[in-house]
């Protein structure tokens, strides 16, 4: 039995920790590391040459595209891709055109099996050369389609006014500035607006990254807060620093995260 060595390269440990899980019951592939970053990453796949990767594409500093970008430049073997995303129509209809195999979270098993079975297919399929070849000249369509669209200013604002949910068949948008708080649910987030909660294909840190740090702050490695919603900070010296919205919700500050809290607060008076 031919193993694959893989990586997984997730921002966010508990994402990265699903795919380890969904990878188990497949013998033939090895996980041989985990990133957490780009810039990780990068040093990852150049020092191990591993044959698969799972790639998240929203990434803070250094993202999906820019870790591939940064591989084909140092001139190395690229290994094969599989693409992690929230959902993006721009992006899927990119990876699809280019042939190139993706995953949409919260990632599902039926899916996920598919996705490796077409891994194990191309690798046996053609030549190591030749694949590389291959996937090489698909990465660098895809780049190069990205590139365009941002060009083109399709991508609007720097930071996103709105997200888009699903509530059974129908797609509902919410406008970001109606968010009270953001919470971590399994491998994706959970949008609490107005007494109501949305599941979001997207992890906590594709979030943190997306939104406007001016409004929106993390703090707690489970928790965004929308600022213009805090009504109230309550410390208590044994459970610590507790925000309370405008929803009523109380949500816990961690240690780490009290300071850049204050710091966009500004001063008490």
């Amino acid at each position: 039995m031919t193993t694959i060595r893989t990586v997984l390269i997730d921002d966010e440990s508990l994402a990265n920790a699903g795919l380890r899980a969904l990878l188990a019951p497949h013998a033939d592939l090895e996980v041989v590391s985990e990133a957490l970053s780009g810039r990780e990453a990068v040093r990852q796949v150049a020092a191990l040459k591993p044959d698969l990767i799972f790639l998240d594409v929203q990434m803070p500093g250094l993202n999906g595209l820019g870790v591939l970008r940064e591989l084909m430049r140092n001139g190395g073997t690229t290994p094969a891709v599989i693409f992690v995303t929230a959902y993006d129509e721009f992006a899927v209809q990119a990876f699809e055109v280019q042939a190139l195999d993706y995953l949409l979270k919260p990632v599902e098993g039926e899916r996920f099996r598919r996705a490796v079975d077409r891994a194990r297919a191309e690798r046996g399929r053609q030549a190591p050369k030749a694949r590389a070849e291959e996937l090489e000249r698909r990465l660098r369509a895809l780049l190069a389609e990205f590139d365009e669209h941002r060009k083109a200013g399709k991508s609007g604002s720097r930071y996103r006014e709105r997200l888009m949910v699903s509530v059974g068949t129908r797609s509902v948008i919410v406008e970001t500035a109606s968010i009270d708080w953001i919470g971590a649910r399994d491998y994706c987030a959970e949008l609490h607006v107005g007494g109501k909660s949305y599941a979001v294909r997207e992890t906590l840190g594709a979030l943190e990254a997306a939104l406007d740090p001016a409004s929106f702050v993390r703090v707690h490695r489970s928790a965004i807060i929308n600022l213009n919603r805090v009504t109230e900070l309550r410390r208590r010296a044994v459970r610590g620093t507790t925000v309370v919205l405008a929803d009523g919700a109380r949500v816990p500050v961690s240690r780490g995260r009290l300071g850049r809290l204050m710091e966009v607060l500004g001063p008490r008076r």
